[in-house]
Formats: C-alpha cells, sequence, structure tokens
C-alpha cells in the first residue's frame, strides 16, 4: 500500500479542539478518507494490482486508529475481487470479509511498516484468510 498525504490520504473531519497534548503531527480525533495503489512491492515502479481504500478514525491521544480498510484487486486471479478489514490499528487487523473470490472471508491482516514520514506511508500487509 502506498499513500500520500493530501493526495491519496485526506483528513476530511476533526473535532473542534484548541490543543494537542501528544504532540503528533495527526490531531486527535481526526477523520481520514484514503485511496491508495496496491502494489506487488515497496518500490514505487513495481507493478499496481488493485487499490486499497478506507478510512481511518484516529481516536486517541497516542495516535492509535480504528480502521475501514478494501483491499481490492484488479488483475490476476483475484481480479474483481476484495478482502475488507475493519479493526483498532494495532499489528494484527480483523478480516471481516470481502466480496468474489473472498466472500465471507475471515482471518487477520498483519502489518509491516516499511516507510512512514509526514508525506509518505508504504506500508505491507500479509493477509491470512478463510473463505468460501
Amino acid at each position: 500500500m502506498h499513500e500520500t498525504a493530501g493526495i491519496t490520504a485526506v483528513q476530511v473531519a476533526q473535532a473542534n479542539i484548541t490543543r494537542n497534548d501528544n504532540n503528533s503531527s495527526v490531531p486527535f480525533a481526526s477523520l481520514v478518507a484514503f485511496t491508495d495503489p496496491l502494489r506487488t512491492g515497496p518500490e514505487p515502479d513495481s507493478k499496481v494490482i488493485g487499490n486499497v481504500q478506507g478510512i481511518a478514525l484516529l481516536s486517541r491521544m497516542n495516535a492509535s486508529s480504528t480502521q475501514y480498510i478494501d483491499f481490492g484487486f484488479n488483475t490476476g486471479r483475484f481480479n474483481g475481487s476484495s478482502i475488507s478489514v475493519f479493526s483498532r490499528g494495532e499489528p494484527g487487523l480483523a478480516v471481516v470479509g470481502g466480496r468474489g473470490k473472498f466472500m465471507m472471508a475471515t482471518g487477520v491482516a498483519l502489518f509491516n511498516p516499511i516507510i512512514i514520514n509526514a508525506t509518505n506511508v508504504i506500508m505491507e500487509f500479509n493477509i491470512t484468510v478463510v473463505h468460501y
């Protein structure tokens, strides 16, 4: 997943508070929407195999979040299928469903941050699913 602040990820709402006790670059009580390219690797020129869309609610002072993420595939044997995740932003996110070949999927999505800075996020996901 390749994300660029202000381009593929945008803050759409924020609580009306005047202070930021956690000194985070992302303010408490923010809602962010994103649509990012899903690539085969962390390199910027790696093959695009789909897109990742979702929302993240940053709801705690330590900038943890609750997220809904949909991994949509538009090439290969999973073309037209997606995996849906809805969970807190912990290392293991709950797979709650999918469509196409991943209909009724359950499982876990483990993520590994490759790059996280003020403007870019590249995240590797390893997803294990049981589906019908």
